[in-house]
């Protein structure tokens, strides 16, 4: 008789986008990285990484793959990055090049797969880039510096998010160069999230200084926030280095009702609530 076949163990990791609920920027280093202070988020929508054993190879899936070539992708250097060996499929849900952290958050997940795989965290994953330290944690956090001081929030409340992208891919070194002031006040002091009223207040007081240059380069982006707070959101804002734009609301039903509407403009358009963080490595 044939022997029984052994499935291939496969590890199974989440990607989750990543929302910059505000985002100011201010400074510049000398070597031209900019300084940020931001709030960040996570989404249960995302891409996924899977790997299985096997010599270091990348195999691109989902609904925006076709937008991406596996030659040197952040996976494979993540990989690298770790000296880890593994069979990696990505299954890319998210736009591409659309400021919700895709690539970070895939390079993230490819080093957590990689741990718990066996191979160590690197000591410096910011070499895959600046938003990679705070993708590898996924969950709630204030980043500063150019991502490498990351402060985990204990405590955040449930978000109902609708994210829409107007199927336009903003490149992130062009917004910066659009910046007209680089040098900002950092965000305020962040209050107790727990209460009911204390992110809706203190997000008020905040803003995304990458939302008026990337104005600039894709003038759609402002229907896009139109469209948002004309659904109800309570707060309407890019995200990142855009296009990607999230709306807040009251309630999922509220969520759902904003989405089915905004497809009908031919957008990108889900429903997400914040993701819990991944399981300790």
């Amino acid at each position: 008789m044939p022997s029984a076949l052994v499935p291939v163990p496969v590890v199974v990791e989440p990607a989750p986008a990543k929302l910059n609920l505000a985002l100011h920027v201010t400074g510049r280093r000398d070597d031209g990285y900019h300084l940020l202070d931001s709030l960040v988020v996570f989404a249960w929508a995302g891409d996924e990484i899977q790997l299985r054993p096997g010599p270091l190879s990348l195999h691109l899936d989902g609904p925006f793959a076709p937008a991406l070539t596996d030659e040197d992708n952040l996976c494979l250097r993540a990989a690298r990055l770790a000296g880890g060996q593994a069979d990696i499929t990505l299954i890319k849900n998210l736009p591409v090049a659309s400021g919700i952290g895709g690539g970070s958050a895939d390079a993230a997940a490819v080093l957590r797969g990689l741990a718990r795989m066996g191979h160590a965290l690197p000591a410096d994953p910011q070499r895959l880039g600046a938003d990679v330290p705070v993708c590898l944690a996924s969950r709630p956090a204030r980043m500063r510096g150019i991502g490498e001081w990351v402060e985990p929030l204990a405590d955040f409340p449930p978000l109902h998010l609708v994210l829409v992208n107007p199927g336009i891919a903003i490149p992130t070194p062009q917004v910066f160069a659009a910046l007209a002031w680089r040098d900002n006040a950092p965000l305020p002091p962040l209050p107790d999230f727990t209460r009911a009223d204390a992110l809706p207040d203190w997000l008020a007081a905040t803003r995304n200084d990458l939302q008026a240059p990337a104005l600039t380069i894709a003038p759609v982006i402002a229907d896009v926030l139109a469209a948002l707070t004309a659904q109800g959101a309570w707060l309407a804002r890019m995200s990142g280095s855009g296009a990607t734009c999230f709306g807040i609301f009251a309630d999922a039903r509220a969520a759902d009702i904003a989405a089915a509407a905004l497809l009908r403009h031919g957008w990108w358009a889900v429903t997400t609530e914040l993701a819990p963080p991944p399981a300790p490595l």
